[in-house]
């Protein structure tokens, strides 16, 4: 057998984004359709006869942190520790989704990690068994576990798969701005929402493959706490819906702002002016889909 696999690991996007409340354990109870693109990670792992697990990163994260504390670490450890794997791992990251982002960088590698060693090491383990280890380690990990197009619930664990999208192009601006998902959450006001996302709409556009009306329903309650504290996203996404996008919208707690094209000629005019206004930030055009093998 093959010692040695790599895997993508694919972004994520939220077409919608919806809090429903606040449970007595301090998690959010969400509600929130989620969307696979292929803009990817890519993981090595290989087996090695020592028993320890060595991970390196290129690029290094701009606040490094000590290799134990990565998701992928956590995430070949869990496996070592579950199956009582002899031997250990050398495991290489390269990473193209950038970091702290509201792409699920970090979970789409930590589920990366695990698909990986279950082929590796052929452990045969299905993907429910897989999320059930995963999101131990963090609510979106069941989702970049599964991929697609899901409406996802409860703190992000409960799953419904939806039928994919149509093609469409995903033009992403990421500005060089910090954001805390904590804070984020712990400064949504709930009571105070006046726009939420019509989830159950765009769950029947999705269905019947209406891409403008699923777009006049997507909405991410996240943004009332963060384009206030960085006023740029708001201008960010009015870049983008005047330059073609049927839809622009902050992925996850942020800072990232995408725009949803139906035609990939105007998405890479877009791109090409985004990177002329932009230039300062980072820009990606990809599809909303699963990526290729």
């Amino acid at each position: 057998m093959n010692p040695l696999i790599s895997i993508k690991a694919p972004a994520k996007i939220n077409l919608t984004l919806d809090v429903t409340g606040q449970r007595p354990d301090g998690y959010h109870e969400l509600r929130m359709i989620m969307q696979t693109i292929d803009l990817c990670d890519e993981i090595t792992i290989e087996k090695i006869p020592e028993k320890t697990i060595l991970f390196s990163m290129e690029p290094e994260l701009p606040d490094p942190i000590p290799p134990q504390e990565n998701l992928v670490w956590k995430a070949a450890d869990l496996m070592k520790e579950t199956f009582a794997l002899p031997g250990g791992f050398r495991i290489h990251l390269r990473k193209q989704i950038p970091a702290a982002a509201g792409l699920a960088g970090g979970s789409a590698d930590c589920a990366a990690t695990l698909l990986g060693i279950n082929t590796l090491c052929d452990l045969q383990q299905s993907l429910e068994q897989l999320c059930g280890l995963g999101v131990a380690l963090g609510a979106d990990v069941p989702f970049c576990i599964r991929q697609g197009t899901m409406l996802s619930e409860g703190i992000g664990d409960v799953l419904t798969p939806l039928p994919p999208l149509p093609p469409l192009w995903a033009l992403l601006i990421k500005p060089a701005v910090a954001v805390s998902t904590a804070y984020v959450y712990t400064h949504l006001e709930l009571d105070r929402l006046q726009q939420r996302p019509d989830t159950d709409h765009v769950i029947d556009c999705i269905r019947r493959r209406d891409m403008p009306g699923m777009a006049a329903g997507m909405a991410n309650v996240l943004e009332t706490v963060t384009i206030p504290l960085h006023p740029m996203l708001a201008r960010l996404k009015q870049f983008l819906s005047d330059n073609g996008a049927i839809a622009s919208l902050m992925s996850g707690s942020g800072p990232t702002v995408y725009g949803l094209y139906q035609d990939e000629i105007l998405a890479q005019m877009a791109l090409q002016k985004a990177r002329a206004q932009y230039g300062s930030c980072e820009i990606f055009l990809c599809q909303a889909r699963v990526p290729k093998k």
